[in-house]
């Protein structure tokens, strides 16, 4: 069925895969934002909520700013957020609750105390605030899903922390990075056979299980998009976890019953991970053989955080929606969210 084009464009009527291809492209897209900010950043805070928050993930591992850095998903703004303090509100749609609250917070403090504002959204009402409070922020290209904006939101977020003066030379390295990604993902698309397509043998792989994926800290925001991806695209409950904490709790559970359990365990490797975080994989896939499922191994490719990073994500975008073609989806809509949102307005 995979190998069936006919059958593809019309399941995934919205051409999600046609985004996932261009996605490359997104990394390279200038914002040319500029912003002085009032005063020296000591405390970077992102609240982004799903996708709108991944970037911010994925720079807290590459580049890694060197100044206090937090990645609030909930409703509050941290006490600790003052004058020194950058506060970015990413929301790709602009209208996000949890962001818009604690933006809505942020604006109430006193003038002397607020933290340095930016906003990040494609519209909505945190858009139409930040216009109306002569905010600084960035406009995202629109009509796409929030999780399939990765790029867009990364390089937004890297363009203003570049003017901040807390980062310096990563735009550069991402654009090589992107330019990379582009000649990587060849094999994985549609037109690709599945005897020739990894993403495509994966998800048969992991078709009729519930995935959970394993990283180190150094990958882990690409297994929290995996995460992502296999909710949202394929409709397919996920999860994903972190060693060397997986290994003080989480890995004496896969040791219980039922020994057949409904799970694909996929593990994201890095040889850039410290060395003990390579050991624990090696020894966790040891010790728990014949108790858990064998795990699918990914062994990133790239010489650069970066390049993993990227190929590691784009992988895994193709094969959830290779997954969601199997599962008879239109891997796009998220129509439940949409009636979550709904029940919450009402």
């Amino acid at each position: 069925m995979l190998d069936d084009l006919k059958t593809i464009h019309a399941r995934d009527a919205q051409d999600a895969l046609g985004v996932a291809e261009k996605q490359w492209q997104q990394y390279k897209h200038h914002f040319k934002f500029q912003w002085e900010p009032p005063n020296r950043v000591h405390k970077i805070v992102v609240a982004g909520m799903g996708g709108s928050g991944l970037a911010a993930k994925v720079i807290k591992s590459w580049p890694g700013p060197p100044v206090h850095y937090d990645v609030i998903q909930n409703y509050d703004l941290p006490e600790y957020a003052d004058q020194f303090t950058l506060l970015v509100c990413s929301s790709y749609s602009g209208n996000t609750e949890e962001t818009i609250s604690v933006l809505e917070q942020a604006m109430s403090r006193p003038e002397d105390i607020r933290p340095m504002i930016v906003v990040i959204a494609s519209g909505g009402k945190l858009l139409e605030a930040a216009q109306a409070q002569n905010l600084p922020h960035i406009q995202l290209p629109g009509n796409f899903q929030p999780r399939m904006t990765l790029g867009y939101q990364m390089r937004a977020l890297l363009e203003v922390l570049e003017q901040t003066g807390v980062l310096s030379g990563a735009l550069g390295q991402l654009d090589e990075a992107a330019d990379w990604l582009k000649g990587h993902m060849d094999n994985w698309l549609p037109v690709v056979p599945t005897s020739r397509n990894h993403a495509k043998q994966l998800a048969l792989e992991l078709m009729g299980k519930s995935p959970v994926i394993y990283a180190g800290p150094r990958l882990f925001p690409a297994a929290y998009k995996w995460k992502i991806s296999f909710n949202e695209n394929a409709k397919n409950v996920a999860w994903c976890n972190e060693l060397p904490e997986f290994n003080h709790n989480e890995f004496l559970g896969w040791t219980s019953h039922p020994t057949e359990k409904p799970y694909a365990v996929v593990d994201l490797r890095s040889n850039l991970e410290h060395k003990r975080v390579q050991k624990r994989f090696k020894a966790t896939e040891k010790l728990l053989s014949g108790k858990r499922p064998a795990p699918y191994v990914v062994d990133a490719q790239g010489g650069t955080l970066i390049e993993q990073l990227l190929w590691t994500i784009a992988l895994g975008d193709f094969t959830s929606l290779y997954l969601a073609l199997l599962n008879g989806l239109n891997p796009s809509p998220v129509d439940l969210i949409e009636k979550l949102k709904a029940e919450l307005a009402a």
